[in-house]
């Protein structure tokens, strides 16, 4: 499928839809908890139903009827052997949070896990050893460090050192060691996307879970604990109000109220508002929401370390600022669903923009001389909407090549932007 974008200026009002990384999230701590627990607001995309998928692997009774309010039904933290593979789809945070959850099988009872093309080429090596100095059996089933792969329990605690140039590996950790025979000890030498560690974390307090944390350099996990039913409602989601928030800023004459966002909240793709206005970008926080009216730009440099997510779409916007703008320190980005450093690179000057191209980032070039193009989105959900902010902007139409892959965590994008005016719509 092919989205097809012209010309286009965005007004009026966008309710933005619950969060895919407390979604998935909600679900996994659920699928643990011992009794029944209520997910309400929750984000109903590709990503988080493969969870939903992978946590009924694993024994929850998960009923996602009402679309409002998921009900759980927890394993009390006694995961069962799947009949069959647990398939993650597309989400890289499903494989990663749901290997360490495996790891509270049964002794001796192996669970399979794999993933789509994309999450079959994302490295889980370190996650590996970790689970085996936890006291489980892992390994890649081909040996490459990457799913497929294969884990048993149980974690039993102990001492592990792992390196996180994603902070998926973290998390997983995080949520499974509480539920550990004994106390667990996690040294942390890198850490890629801090905050995403934070949401996990909150999470857990928000069950009174015992842990340690010097720094996010080393916890101290407690074993033998319990996690408990609840009834709470998933917060609006930053990555996905990053687009309204770069296209209102971008395309000349809009002016949109973005409402629902909590910015008490540790989503880290919050920081694209300090993004933007560090830019020169009009972005006013009221009671209504947040006021986004487009005003001419600056280029800047931007550290995107805690970001990686927000990188297609800050690139988009870095094409209609004056001066350059360097997007920094994320080489995270380069091993998410597709090479995005890579792939921003090649489609952005497709319209003729100056893009270089460094190992951790890309330094953007502005040009007047812009022309439409056909794109390509690479299967990722986050390079074809960053592209149809291009879209908006370019004279001449836009077409963008596999604009499925919006669904992935974002399926009502269309139908948002169309209703604050944009010129969208899909073509076979």
């Amino acid at each position: 499928m092919d989205l097809i974008v012209e010309k286009s200026v965005l007004k009026g009002q966008v309710i933005i839809p619950g969060s895919k990384s407390h979604t998935i999230r909600a679900v996994m701590v659920a699928s643990l908890a011992n009794g029944s627990s209520t997910i309400r607001s929750p984000l109903a995309s590709e990503d988080t139903l493969s969870a939903v998928r992978c946590c009924r692997g694993l024994g929850a009774m998960i009923d996602t009827n009402q679309a409002d309010a998921w009900q759980v039904q927890g394993t009390g933290g006694q995961v069962a052997a799947p009949q069959g593979l647990l398939d993650a789809g597309n989400s890289g945070t499903t494989l990663n949070l749901a290997m360490s959850l495996a790891a509270l099988g049964r002794p001796g009872e192996m669970i399979e896990l794999t993933g789509d093309e994309q999450v079959r080429r994302r490295p889980v090596g370190p996650l590996i050893d970790s689970l085996r100095d936890l006291g489980a059996s892992a390994e890649s089933i081909k040996g490459n460090g990457c799913p497929p792969v294969r884990v048993s329990g149980r974690l039993t605690g102990g001492r592990t050192r792992i390196a996180c140039p994603t902070s998926q590996y973290l998390s997983s950790l995080l949520m499974a060691c509480p539920l550990a025979q004994g106390d667990s000890d996690i040294e942390v030498t890198v850490l890629n996307e801090p905050d995403y560690v934070q949401m996990t974390m909150d999470w857990l307090d928000s069950q009174q879970i015992t842990y340690e944390n010097q720094g996010m350099h080393r916890f101290h996990i407690q074993g033998g604990q319990a996690y408990r039913p609840f009834d709470t409602a998933i917060p609006a989601d930053f990555s996905s109000a990053t687009f309204f928030l770069c296209g209102a800023t971008l395309l000349p004459g809009s002016d949109v109220m973005i409402t629902g966002l909590d910015f008490s909240d540790s989503q880290p793709d919050k920081a694209v508002v300090d993004y933007l206005r560090r830019m020169g970008a009009d972005i006013q926080q009221g009671e209504e929401g947040v006021r986004v009216r487009s005003r001419p730009l600056q280029g800047a440099t931007i550290d995107m370390n805690r970001t990686p997510d927000a990188l297609p779409a800050m690139a988009v916007t870095a094409v209609f600022a004056h001066g350059p703008t360097q997007l920094v320190n994320v080489p995270q980005a380069r091993t998410k669903e597709t090479d995005r450093i890579a792939c921003m690179a090649k489609e952005l000057r497709k319209f003729g923009v100056g893009v270089e191209e460094f190992p951790d980032g890309l330094v953007i070039n502005p040009t007047k001389s812009l022309r439409a193009a056909p794109v390509e989105g690479h299967g990722d959900h986050r390079i074809v909407m960053a592209l149809s902010l291009a879209g908006m902007a370019i004279d001449g139409g836009t077409r963008i090549r596999g604009a499925e892959a919006m669904n992935v965590t974002f399926p009502t994008f269309l139908e948002l932007m169309c209703d604050l005016g944009a010129s969208m719509k899909t073509a076979s």
